[in-house]
């Protein structure tokens, strides 16, 4: 079947398929002309930002786990956390992003069966370590600040790995469900056309996407949001009456301690910030479109917002190191550490092939002198033999 132009694609949505979440296969492209500037947009620009966000936030993210995993002093039980939530958006950026923005330039899936339950899979996966790592943040510091005298120690840290490691099995069990009902499916349009798409659900009715976005609105978002909001409030409640009531005696240290753990709550508070400000459009216009299984817009505003919602949603998985960067002045000293390391390594592979250019060149220069004075040497023999016979 020959490809399908841009403008059939969002009345194909529209009129028989809701789209997955997270949107690996969905097809609400804005209807446009072949050749017009639209398309350009659509196949260029958009998969050129894709491939931005996935270049900062692999970068970021790596760094990240190398300066915690480098640095003895750096393994601490939040830093064990954050890097946990680093290696799910690396997870994220390097499967479920490329993906996604292959569709802007494929008319149909193309990743098989086997793509379509793992993509899915992944990035719910990818979407649930983030979501409980940060859960399991807020009640750390919680414990922290509720209880600042206590002293963490080297069994903290490793039952802090165990809890990370419960976090990718509860996310990967979560997930499960999403590889089990995924499916590729042959969708009809209007103009008695058909592409290949990847589905999360049976198309049997229109329970099962209401079903489907209510529920991932609830475990992934609504319902670890709620906790994390308690267990805010109670670090402002401590905080605000551990202001008066410090021992005279522990007051210096104490405050040092106290000033330690806030900033850690501070830090923890911008990437929940960071994490309902990347998602929530995408939550909320997946429920919307689930509500209205048979009727998508396939208007310019209703693309545009798409577009936004996903790659705010994809962006989340780039942000976390440098709000680490801004807030943490210790990570920043590693992370320029790092970068001054790269670029002084760079500059010395630089200077040694240089030197080793210019040995070369020397020798070269050397060897043709050395070539030259023997060539003139023999002429001038071979001039006297002449002369001499």
């Amino acid at each position: 079947m020959p490809p399908q132009s841009i403008s059939n694609l969002s009345h194909t949505v529209g009129s028989n398929q809701s789209p997955p979440f997270p949107g690996v296969s969905e097809r609400d492209f804005l209807p446009a002309p072949e050749g017009s500037t639209a398309e350009f947009l659509i196949r260029c620009v958009i998969p050129s930002l894709y491939l931005l966000l996935i270049t900062v936030g692999l970068l970021g993210n790596i760094l990240l786990v190398k300066i915690f995993i480098s640095n003895s002093a750096m393994r601490s039980v939040p830093n064990i956390f954050i890097s946990n939530l680093a290696v799910g958006d690396v997870l994220l950026l390097l499967t479920c992003v490329p993906v996604d923005a292959s569709r802007y330039f494929l008319d149909e899936w193309v990743f098989g069966q086997v793509g379509c339950k793992l993509i899915p899979a992944i990035q719910l996966t990818s979407v649930g370590v983030s979501v409980f790592t940060l859960t399991a943040l807020s009640a750390d510091r919680y414990r922290a600040i509720v209880n600042p005298m206590d002293i963490q120690t080297s069994g903290a840290v490793l039952w802090t790995c165990v809890k990370a490691f419960c976090i990718w099995v509860v996310s990967v069990l979560l997930a499960i469900p999403e590889a089990v009902f995924s499916e590729v499916a042959r969708i009809g349009s209007l103009d008695n056309n058909s592409f290949t798409a990847c589905i999360p659900y049976p198309q049997t009715d229109e329970l099962h996407p209401k079903i489907h976005s209510v529920l991932i609105f609830l475990v992934y978002f609504l319902i670890p949001l709620a906790i994390i909001s308690i267990y805010y409030y109670h670090i402002a409640k401590t905080l605000i009456k551990s202001a008066h009531n410090l021992p005279g005696e522990y007051n210096e240290n104490t405050k040092k301690q106290m000033e330690t753990r806030k900033r850690l709550a501070k830090i923890v508070l911008v990437f929940v910030g960071c994490f309902i400000f990347c998602w929530f459009p995408n939550h909320i216009l997946y429920m919307y479109r689930s509500f209205n299984y048979t009727q998508i817009d396939p208007s310019l505003g209703h693309m545009i917002v798409t577009l936004v919602a996903r790659v705010l949603s994809f962006s989340n998985s780039c942000v976390n190191p440098f709000a680490l960067y801004l807030l943490s002045e210790s990570f920043r000293k590693h992370f320029n550490n790092q970068l001054c390391c790269g670029w002084k390594s760079y500059q010395e592979r630089s200077s040694r092939c240089l030197l080793s250019s210019s040995a070369m060149r020397m020798t070269s220069l050397k060897s043709n002198t050395k070539n030259m004075v023997t060539t003139s040497l023999v002429n001038e023999h071979n001039m006297k033999q002449e002369i001499a016979l």
